[in-house]
């Protein structure tokens, strides 16, 4: 078998791997690349695949940077099953015709200066519609639960505690009697991050593809977040002045609403308006209240004894466009959150565009900026910079909150790798910047002495079965209709997980093709038939269900 390294080789986005086993094609996300101009080109080439020839994609989560392709992956003939964790598919139903849109918008804005200047028009990448399309392919996968894809491969998703369903990947690969296992980190998060639980940690592991975004350097812990996020806002109130807060609209912006409404609570920080100025954002957020499972404890206990953690009194939805353009004239002091996190497309550009030549303004940076992107300047102190099309000078006080990372910092990724039993045959290190990436490879082989190797952009290695194969007998089989177990089975709970997963996919699918064919009121009797089923088996009556208490 070959494993290749198509994304997030020696930099930190457009996360993509190809495991090719001769029988089946299987890929470890398709994202989309950002940063420097001759990497997002990258995002406009021809896949160094077929993708027709693609039999299955296993996506770690929903940010952009590891799913953002595959809409294009669907266009160009992908006819597979994306298997991810049902938040993820929740959260990729909402960000990738987003991301389409942005495709649409910024190909039309570029368009009408080709089209003065005779150049020849541009295609996006994908649009809205592909998006959509792209949809049907996903299937769910429960935490902790071995999935049988083929005869030869199985995969089990482990929570990573990067973002609301994000997940680490086993999977294990057999050849001619013989088993490979290969883990694949995805994105690990930060310790302590509020929402999320902790990574969860995998023991074994024949090779290992890891992370290493802070593989240079570890997160300053001296002072909380809460304390930091804290000063920043009374300091900003004390100069009459805005905050903006860019902020990637899935998990930080989540992430800040919570820290706020516990500081807004505790009446720690002056009253000042919050705006949440990002559509995509926002249907994030409705996400996560429908996925308060997947919570960690604390989160769920805040939540509960408070009746909504995202419920702030002076917590305002900027939804429509011109919504947004009113706050570029909003006087006095406000904090205003919006994508992108980097700071380098959508709504906070306006923003900034606005107010970074304001002294009173505070630009407020709360993840990772990489390298070329707009943040990562004005992080690095540029005094001067182009947004769109109009030079900007900088008088804004840039601050950093490095506690709000949802990455795990030197340390995080090395405790996560000390779970390991056993020393892998190569650790492959990726999706990090050169010096992080150097410096982190240097550290493993000093402190746990493995081999490590740094691949290279479309770099191919064999790996090799050695292990004796072993398929444990509770492996689920996926299909494309029902993974429910059959009466006389053995019944896991990551079993029961996924069969409620799937019904609730299968759920959804249904009230979109009625609503798109306008078939109202066939879709509420089929509501009244489940209705009926479900009393039934609560043994309540009919009309009975307003005592109970909804849950998703």
């Amino acid at each position: 078998m070959k494993l290749r390294f198509l994304g997030a080789a020696q930099t930190v986005t457009g996360s993509c791997y190809l495991i090719d086993t001769g029988k089946t094609k299987l890929l470890v996300d398709c994202g989309l690349y950002q940063g420097p101009k001759e990497i997002k080109e990258r995002n406009y080439g021809e896949f160094p695949f077929n993708p027709a020839a693609i039999d299955f994609v296993c996506l770690t989560h929903a940010h952009t940077d590891h799913s953002g392709l595959l809409p294009k992956l669907a266009r160009l003939g992908f006819k597979g099953q994306i298997l991810a964790t049902a938040p993820t598919i929740d959260l990729c139903n909402i960000m990738l015709p987003d991301s389409g849109h942005i495709q649409e918008m910024e190909v039309e804005r570029k368009n009408r200066k080709a089209s003065r200047s005779g150049k020849p028009l541009l295609q996006p990448i994908y649009t809205v519609r592909d998006a959509a399309e792209t949809m049907k392919y996903f299937r769910p996968a429960g935490y902790r639960e071995t999935i049988q894809l083929t005869p030869e491969i199985r995969v089990r998703f482990q929570d990573s505690g990067h973002i609301l369903g994000s997940a680490s990947l086993e999977i294990w690969v057999t050849e001619a009697g013989k088993e490979a296992k290969i883990v694949f980190s995805g994105d690990l998060g930060n310790t302590n991050l509020p929402i999320v639980n902790e990574p969860t940690p995998i023991t074994d592991a024949d090779y290992i593809v890891v992370e290493s975004t802070y593989g240079d350097r570890d997160h300053d812990r001296s002072r909380s977040r809460l304390d930091l996020l804290q000063e920043v806002i009374q300091e900003t109130y004390d100069r009459g002045g805005k905050l903006l807060i860019p902020s990637f609209a899935i998990e930080r912006t989540q992430d800040l609403l919570y820290e706020l409404a516990q500081l807004f609570q505790k009446k720690l920080v002056p009253d000042i308006d919050i705006y949440i100025d990002s559509p995509l954002a926002i249907a994030a957020t409705e996400v996560f209240m429908k996925n308060m499972y997947y919570f960690d404890d604390e989160a769920k206990g805040f939540f509960t004894a408070n009746n909504g953690v995202f419920s702030l009194p002076n917590l305002h939805y900027s939804r429509r466009a011109e919504e947004s353009m009113a706050l570029n004239s909003l006087q006095g002091r406000a904090i205003i959150i919006a994508g992108s996190g980097m700071a380098d497309a959508g709504r906070i550009k306006h923003h900034l565009k606005h107010n970074l030549w304001r002294k009173e303004t505070t630009v407020l940076f709360v993840g990772f900026q990489a390298e070329g992107t707009l943040g990562r300047r004005l992080l690095e102190g540029e005094k001067q910079v182009r947004i769109h099309g109009e030079e900007i000078t900088v008088r804004a006080n840039i601050r950093n909150v490095p506690g709000f990372s949802g990455h795990a910092d030197r340390s995080g990724l090395i405790n996560w790798l000390k779970h390991f039993q056993r020393p892998p045959k190569t650790l492959f290190i990726t999706h990090g910047e050169p010096e992080a990436m150097n410096s982190f490879s240097d550290l493993i082989r000093q402190q746990l002495g493995w081999k490590t190797h740094i691949p290279a952009w479309l770099e191919e290695v064999p790996l090799l079965a050695e292990q004796p194969a072993e398929v444990p007998a509770a492996a689920a089989a996926v299909t494309s209709t029902s993974v429910l177990p059959s009466v006389g089975d053995l019944v896991t709970p990551e079993a029961a997980e996924r069969a409620y997963l799937q019904l609730r996919m299968l759920l959804r699918e249904l009230v979109e093709e009625e609503m798109d064919r306008h078939e109202y009121a066939r879709l509420l009797e089929h509501f009244k038939e489940l209705e009926k089923v479900i009393l039934s088996m609560l043994g309540r009556p009919l009309g009975g269900a307003g005592s109970g208490r909804a849950t998703g």
